[in-house]
């Protein structure tokens, strides 16, 4: 039974990946037309639904999530596998690995490597979703991810790719001018800040501080709430009030004199962003190859 319907069990896995009938066929080279008759032919084989399909979406029904849930990780390692072999008996790494991570962590930490990867193999494909969420690597069938080390489950291997990064409350010259500047974070009850609004759980983030080891959070309120750290930053250079941010992001700000770090003395660094990865027994070629290139030490 499994090798009668292997090809259309592949075909169903990249289509829940992709989210789309026509994403899943131009990565597989096929029509659209062609892919929906396999996996029609596929749902009759086996007697059961397993695709809600409408004009603008398409879905697992529960019995395909059900079955994507068992086989898609054993389909994942023999597609990664089969890669790997052909990519040794051609002489050359291929594949495609698929990386989930925060933008800004793309951006100054991963991107540049990925530069000088990616040329050096061309044979081997990189996915990246660039999101703050925090996702399931596993549920999500991401081969690996990245995050700060203080969010990550302790099933998981991890290497760091960044050293310590430190957390910053900021503001413009303008704005501290006009409404002084904060001592203590209990004094920020009376200013305006700028809060984040974090996209996994959708509450505000409470700004996070420590003194003598002591660790605490405060909830802060403004004019202004934003799901973009970027926007963040550039409301606190508009003056609107005070941002609290990755001091890497604002450090060209920092430089101009355009915003000016307060409460210095209460935010230590702390360890920064880890590459992370399910434990299986055997990875692909292509896999061990970008671990390697990603490590710390080879900056």
């Amino acid at each position: 039974m499994l090798r009668e319907n292997l090809s259309e069990l592949m075909a169903l896995m990249i289509i829940a990946r992709e989210g789309s009938f026509t994403r899943a066929a131009s990565q597989m080279g096929i029509t659209q037309s062609a892919l929906s008759h396999s996996i029609r032919r596929l749902e009759e084989r086996l007697q059961i639904r397993l695709l809600s399909r409408n004009n603008r979406s398409v879905a697992l029904t529960e019995a395909g999530e059900k079955i994507l849930q068992t086989l898609a990780p054993r389909l994942e390692q023999l597609e990664s596998e089969m890669s790997s072999v052909l990519g040794k008996l051609q002489g050359k790494p291929s594949g495609t690995i698929r990386i989930n991570a925060p933008k800004q962590a793309v951006l100054r930490y991963l991107w540049p490597k990925l530069i000088v990867f990616m040329r050096e193999y061309p044979d081997i494909a990189i996915e990246i979703s660039a999101d703050n969420r925090f996702s399931d690597i596993v549920a999500e069938r991401f081969d690996l991810g990245i995050r700060l080390k203080e969010s990550l489950a302790k099933d998981m291997i991890a290497q760091p790719i960044s050293g310590p990064l430190r957390m910053i409350a900021v503001a413009s010259p303008k704005y501290l001018k006009k409404n002084g500047t904060p001592r203590t974070p209990k004094d920020l009850a009376d200013h305006n800040c700028i809060n984040i609004r974090l996209p996994t759980y959708g509450g505000f983030y409470a700004w996070e501080f420590e003194q003598d080891g002591q660790e605490f959070s405060t909830r802060v309120s403004g004019q202004c709430a934003f799901d973009d750290s970027d926007l963040s930053i550039r409301a606190a250079v508009d003056g609107f009030g005070i941002a609290y941010t990755m001091e890497e992001h604002v450090e060209p700000y920092l430089a101009s004199g355009e915003l000016i770090e307060i409460l210095a003395q209460w935010t230590p660094p702390f360890d920064g962003f880890y590459l992370y990865y399910p434990n299986r027994r055997q990875h692909s070629e292509a896999f061990t190859l970008l671990l390697k290139a990603l490590r710390l030490d080879r900056e």
